[in-house]
């Protein structure tokens, strides 16, 4: 359990499923913030910022999908979709949207808060063990302030895209799997996704300008993996 009150957002328009989470994670030792619709957790999360979001996808007015881009303009908090429906399609747009991880109603007590210490202990880890920054060319990652640049250019990273490339980075030199990654990044449940790795390895060389038939900075080795060149 937590040492300190460690606060979370959670983000849903059923008071019912509002109040058992809130009792769930305070169980937990977390300290609860809440808000019942997109507006709202947009307001309180600039007032008081949590160490995680947890997002209900449908809502009215604005729904999960809008309230996680938002965030993203200024933000990598962790952040959890949660949704009623069990299909490939909403899962892969929340995470795309930039969601951390994606919980399926109704969901165990046991499961929600090993998700939350799961997605905690992810952050944590790549803060600790990543050095002040990583360079590649024109490429640098500033670990401290969570920010990429491409030369002059500062990239506008989902929080799926900047986990991944810290990953890499960490491991710049070698060769790791999909599998590793997919662990690593999304958690272990994901392990076997690879669809969704490769998307956003897709999108992130986009992003970095690493197109070319000539890679840059992120090298696939077929049948293998994908390395960060040092």
């Amino acid at each position: 359990m937590p040492s300190k009150k460690i606060s979370i957002l959670v983000v849903d328009d059923d008071s019912r499923l509002l109040r058992m989470v809130q009792q769930i994670l305070e169980l937990e030792r977390y300290r609860v913030l809440t808000a019942v619709n997109g507006e709202s957790a947009l307001a309180v999360f600039d007032e008081e910022p949590p160490a995680l979001v947890l997002l209900d996808i449908m809502m009215p007015g604005m729904d999960g999908f809008t309230v996680c881009r938002r965030i993203r303009e200024f933000s990598q908090v962790p952040i959890i979709m949660v949704s009623a429906k069990h299909n490939d399609t909403e899962k892969v747009e929340g995470l795309d949207a930039g969601a951390d991880d994606y919980v399926t109603k109704p969901f165990s007590s046991p499961e929600l808060a090993a998700r939350v210490r799961a997605a905690l202990r992810r952050t944590a880890t790549q803060s600790d063990i990543a050095g002040p920054s990583f360079r590649s060319g024109e490429l640098v990652i500033d670990f401290t302030r969570r920010r990429v640049n491409v030369g002059k250019m500062e990239m506008n990273l989902t929080a799926v895209e900047y986990k991944l490339l810290s990953y890499l980075a960490q491991n710049s030199g070698r060769v790791v799997t999909p599998d590793q990654i997919m662990e690593a990044v999304w958690g272990e449940e994901y392990i076997g996704e690879n669809h969704v790795l490769h998307v956003n390895i897709s999108r992130l060389r986009q992003k970095l300008g690493d197109t070319g038939k000539t890679p840059k900075y992120i090298l696939t080795r077929p049948g293998i993996g994908y390395m960060m060149v040092s």
